[in-house]
């Protein structure tokens, strides 16, 4: 009995010794765990006012990585700092909100500089402009309630096969209007949602605001010296993922893309330090970081208030007064994937998209832009656009869906079918990992038949 006893005192002194070196040097993936609980935490209490122990539980918890089961969190409401680790005390996670820029991961724990950021932060938005609104059924709705102008639609967006586990919004436009919608309880129509990787596509459409007003030309080299061999660079090889940069875009681990958000300060100097690992222009890999190194020189070109410059030239015009991009800890658009908007907002910028860059009358995107956009970058197959789009789908094949459809992605199952032919946006926001299997394409096609049968002619 007495060696029993020594055997589990020792047991639980090694315990403690590990627990004692893992709070004072926590191993990195640790603290990329901790920091991304603090993140999603923050966003969604300070964003979307949801209830930060449902979000522990059900954004981070339920669906992730075994251990970030482990992970706790505590928010101060009045500081709008969330702080998260391993049983509560383990990787120092921290997450800070602020006014008119969103959370950010603070993973120097130096929330001074954090905070000296929000002098470049634009004031409160305001509401969308009048007349701004490209479809008249913009009303907020009942939690959990579909909304199927056209009757014949809502069997579609309530069968559970084709929008999906975990579905939080389904709006679909015709010829500018909303035509159906639905809302898992718990969101609305007011709910900003995570777009994750569809960020890419609207950070590619600020950039050619500033292409318009003559402030950049996407043919001018990315800002390296001149002597470095990624001096080749060009802002086109960055908007078509053809940069040659190393990026290693690999998650669940820790990685070039989990170091970016949620260990690294300064994520445009992170991305920018990767060394090439191909000719520029040669070879197509996806990768966050070209997507950061853009934020970047959007914001480095655009003026003063470049934060300012994303409400006042995008955001207002289009009536979308749910939408900001988060920025990191030195204030850089995260324009990578920290996009939050209501689903009537992402279908504002789809139908942007749709209208070739014109809103209203009034020419938001250079004219040209939206093709450029949507030419297939050769190296990648002809799944990638030269603008930050997918032009095939998330299964990777047609699908009976029309040629010139093209596609936003994000992680998690967020999707965007922009069909120009059929004049049809269908927006799919929710929680929805890949090891799902589901994919949005069925819902679309069912989507595109029905229209069909109802009015043929378009």
């Amino acid at each position: 009995m007495r060696a029993l006893r020594r055997t589990l005192a020792g047991l639980v002194l090694v315990a403690a010794m590990l627990l004692l070196a893992c709070w004072a040097r926590p191993p990195e993936l640790i603290r990329v765990g901790a920091n991304y609980s603090a993140k999603i935490v923050c966003s969604n209490v300070f964003l979307a006012n949801r209830d930060p122990q449902a979000v522990l539980y059900v954004d981070v918890q339920a669906t992730g990585h075994p251990l970030l089961r482990l992970m706790r969190v505590s928010v101060d409401r009045a500081a709008g700092v969330v702080r998260a680790g391993l049983l509560g005390f383990i990787g120092g996670g921290l997450a800070v909100s602020r006014p008119g820029m969103g959370c950010t991961v603070v993973p120097d724990g130096d929330l001074a500089t954090a905070l000296a950021a929000t002098a470049a932060a634009p004031a409160a938005a305001p509401g969308p402009a009048a007349g701004a609104r490209p479809f008249a059924a913009d009303r907020p709705g009942p939690q959990g309630e579909f909304v199927a102008i056209v009757p014949a639609l809502a069997p579609i967006l309530t069968d559970a096969r084709l929008a999906g586990p975990g579905v939080r919004a389904i709006v679909v436009l015709h010829q500018g209007r909303i035509i159906a919608e639905r809302y898992a309880e718990g969101f609305d129509a007011r709910t900003p949602l995570l777009g994750w990787s569809m960020t890419k596509t609207v950070m590619a459409g600020l950039i050619g605001i500033l292409v318009k007003d003559g402030l950049l030309s996407i043919d001018q080299p990315a800002g390296w010296p001149a002597a470095d061999p990624r001096g080749r660079i060009r802002i086109a090889d960055l908007l078509g993922m053809s940069s040659g940069l190393r990026f290693n875009e690999a998650y669940g681990a820790v990685s070039d893309v989990t170091r970016m958000l949620f260990l690294e300060p300064d994520m445009a100097a992170f991305a920018r330090s990767q060394p090439l690992a191909h000719p520029p222009g040669t070879v197509w890999s996806y990768s966050s970081g070209t997507a950061v190194i853009l934020s970047r020189i959007f914001m480095d070109a655009a003026g003063p208030r470049p934060l300012g410059f994303v409400r006042e030239r995008l955001f207002d015009p289009l009536g979308m007064s749910s939408a900001l991009i988060e920025t990191d800890e030195h204030g850089t658009l995260v324009g990578s994937s920290y996009m939050y908007a209501n689903a009537r907002d992402w279908a504002r910028y789809g139908q942007l998209l749709l209208q070739d860059g014109v809103w209203r009358g009034d020419e938001i995107l250079p004219r040209g832009y939206v093709a450029m956009m949507t030419t297939p970058v050769a190296a990648s197959g002809g799944q990638y656009g030269h603008g930050q789009v997918w032009l095939a789908g998330p299964d990777g094949k047609s699908s009976g869906i029309p040629a010139d459809t093209i596609w936003l992605q994000g992680h998690d199952g967020q999707s965007i079918a922009v069909i120009p032919s059929r004049r049809i946006v269908v927006v799919r926001l929710g929680l929805t990992p890949e090891r799902t299997g589901y994919r949005p394409e069925p819902l679309v096609h069912a989507l595109l038949d029905a229209v069909n049968r109802l009015d043929p002619g378009k």
